[in-house]
């Protein structure tokens, strides 16, 4: 018969085990560990083959008795002879030793082999298990620690790294660069890729690719993206390569974690195939989504170059689950829904009213996240907004002035006027002025001349004065750019700090913002040329330096609406009695000027070069055809440009008509024809 050649090793471990029971009561020895070490037995667990496949299927090992039972259990002329003769035992391990010790091993060994009880392989299992989890707490509150990339590595380079561990080293040295300024980041960057252990810890990460779990997998491949390795590297493209490979077992959070790495990757062959199969996935896994949750982080995925017909259909999946949104899913959707680029109204007006219902429970970075997300998918509900201003309005003692701003300025984007809200702040300003940065002055320029707000004449003066103030205080630290924008919010509401005016036309700051380099350039000239326009009708005593030359502006192309010049014709009867399509000081666009008698009601005809006379009782008529988003949402109260030009015409001596298109559209033939007149010939 032939045996396996692992029995007799089996066999050997067995008697020397056996035997070693025996020693151990002589030499004070408790373990037969130190023993088998001594005279260079392996143990059995570490054998590979039969030995140990036995050992595990069985569930057999050898018990070693205490002193005192196996003292009790051998035989007192057994010890006796034992202690004169040390060489048997040599002889015994050697197997030199004679026929009947091997008897007697054998009945040693009958006797020795008897299976751990259960509760003590439970015992040593979860006390294994507990120093195991010790340890891992213990390497995860270090890195927790770590405050820079260096930190890192160092603990990498003193640690046994298992996978989740190397993808969460690689995340925590991007989070320790993520808040950092450039050139800190740029030098922390710099001294971890010339870290000897950034190396190991890549080339560890090579790897163990194919072991690694999904969400490490893409968590790793996230971090060394942010960190800055090359996409061409040998590690990313084995990362790309094993992603595509385990696609299919990616859950959701791994799946958004791949799809917000992607967004920050270059187009390549790799790249391109994932998204490509990171789309068909989401599509394939469409049908099997119970949870809304699950289904918002599909949509997140597929970002906001996916097909159309993908983005359909996991909308009206959303809508199916409707019933199922919970407050939190609501707020999220308007993140979702911009994450993916795709403006449902439906979803959106039923979250929108679920956050109106709960706004008081809406925490401030959610609901700063909502106004975001409305911006970017030029989503405008005045209800929602409504109710956001109203609740920051009436819990203003929660909230910080800077906050505070941060709604404003989200509001202004998106062209809501909170008048109470507005008023509030001006109160606030004018008590913490000294608290004021440069950002900060520059935004609430920006959103009180952007929505033309309106105050008291004294009250206004005070807080125009208080803002040129703390901008004058910043002039030394202000870019071209930045003095350019200030000082153009102040000429949109009328105010001229001499100081900012004459900084912004020295020679080095025309140049540097009319630079064929600068990328900003033709917004810079519109806003100089509106600047020099308020210097000569509004502040002509300004004196500007002689070689200050600022271009003139190309004349506007706009064409007159037909709706409204067929009305006007309706009124008049005769097309020379106005003018349509004028351009004054080649900046302002007038859609129909025409010249009334105030005192007999009627229109008058212009005479020879657009005269009118000196006549009191004739007044020039300046009628606006504006779109709807040169309003503030949901009002008729002009914003920006349009409350400049409306200014601009009084100066001028126009008494202005402002035709809302959207309005005027919405009316009938009769309806837009008593509009007009009235308008037209109001007192």
């Amino acid at each position: 018969m032939n045996i396996h050649p692992a029995g007799y090793q089996l066999v050997r471990n067995l008697r020397l085990c056996s035997f070693l029971s025996r020693r151990c009561a002589l030499t004070g020895f408790t373990s037969c560990a130190t023993q088998i070490q001594k005279y260079g037995f392996t143990p059995l667990k570490w054998q590979n083959g039969f030995p140990y496949c036995l050992g595990n299927n069985l569930d057999l090992t050898i018990r070693f008795h205490s002193s005192e039972k196996t003292l009790q259990q051998i035989p007192t002329a057994i010890l006796e002879n034992e202690s004169k003769n040390g060489d048997a035992h040599s002889r015994e391990i050697s197997g030199e030793s004679g026929l009947s010790i091997r008897h007697s091993s054998k009945r040693a060994i009958a006797r020795n082999l008897e299976p751990l009880s259960e509760e003590f392989i439970t015992e040593q299992k979860t006390r294994t298990s507990t120093e195991r989890e010790k340890s891992v707490d213990q390497f995860f509150d270090r890195l927790q620690s770590c405050t820079s990339p260096s930190d890192v590595l160092d603990l990498y380079a003193e640690s046994t790294m298992t996978r989740r561990q190397i993808s969460s080293c690689l995340m925590t040295i991007w989070k320790t660069t993520k808040r950092m300024s450039e050139d800190q980041k740029r030098y922390e960057r710099k001294l971890m890729f010339e870290h000897p252990a950034f190396e190991t810890i890549c080339q560890q990460a090579l790897q163990e690719a194919q072991s690694m779990s999904s969400n490490d997998l893409a968590y790793s491949l996230f971090a060394l993206v942010k960190i800055g390795v090359s996409q061409n590297s040998r590690l990313i493209h084995t990362l790309l390569r094993v992603t595509q490979e385990h696609l299919n077992k990616f859950d959701e959070r791994a799946l958004s974690v791949l799809s917000s790495c992607l967004k920050n990757m270059e187009d390549g062959k790799s790249v391109s195939t994932l998204r490509v199969g990171l789309r068909l996935l989401v599509e394939l896994r469409i049908p099997e989504i119970k949870r809304v949750m699950a289904l918002q982080t599909m949509m997140r995925c597929i970002g906001k170059d996916a097909p159309l017909a993908l983005k359909k259909k996991l909308e009206n999946k959303a809508l199916s689950l409707l019933n199922k949104f919970t407050l939190p899913n609501s707020q999220y959707m308007f993140v979702t829904l911009a994450a993916m680029g795709h403006r449902s109204h439906p979803l959106l007006e039923a979250c929108a009213n679920r956050v109106i219902e709960n706004i008081h429970g809406v925490p401030f970075w959610r609901l700063v996240h909502i106004l975001q997300s409305c911006k970017n998918l030029q989503y405008r509900n005045p209800d929602l907004l409504s109710a956001a201003g109203n609740h920051v309005a009436s819990t203003l003692d929660i909230w910080q002035a800077k906050q505070i701003l941060l709604f404003l300025v989200l509001f202004a984007d998106l062209g809501f006027h909170h008048t109470k809200l507005m008023n509030v702040f001006v109160q606030i300003v004018l008590a913490r002025s000294e608290s004021l940065t440069l950002k900060d002055v520059l935004s609430v320029l920006h959103v009180y001349s952007l929505l033309n707000h309106r105050l008291d004449e004294n009250l206004k003066e005070q807080f125009l004065q208080t803002l040129s103030d703390a901008f004058e205080m910043y002039l030394s630290k202000c870019s071209s750019l930045e003095l350019l924008h200030g000082i153009y919010s102040f000429c949109l509401m009328g105010h001229y700090p001499q100081a900012a005016l004459n900084q912004l036309f020295q020679d080095s700051n025309l140049s540097e913002l009319r630079s064929s380099a600068n990328f900003y350039r033709e917004s810079n000239e519109r806003m100089l040329q509106c600047i020099n326009l308020c210097l000569e009708l509004e502040n002509p005593s300004f004196t500007r330096p002689v070689n200050a030359s600022i271009a003139n502006p190309l004349l506007p192309s706009a064409t007159v609406n037909s709706d409204v010049r067929k009305t006007v014709d309706t009124i008049l009867g005769d097309n020379s009695l106005y003018h349509q399509g004028l351009v004054l000081k080649n900046i302002h666009f007038i859609d129909f000027e025409i010249a009334v008698d105030q005192e007999q009601k009627n229109v008058v005809p212009f005479r020879q070069g657009d005269e009118i006379g000196s006549d009191p009782n004739i007044q020039r008529v300046a009628v606006l055809c504006t779109p709807a988003s040169a309003f503030c949402l949901g009002t008729v109260h002009p914003k920006e440009r349009l409350a400049l030009k409306i200014r601009h015409l009084e100066v001028l001596g126009y008494r202005v008509v402002l035709v809302s298109e959207h309005e005027f559209g919405k009316l009938s033939e009769d309806e837009r024809v008593d509009f007009l007149k009235s308008a037209i010939f109001a007192e």
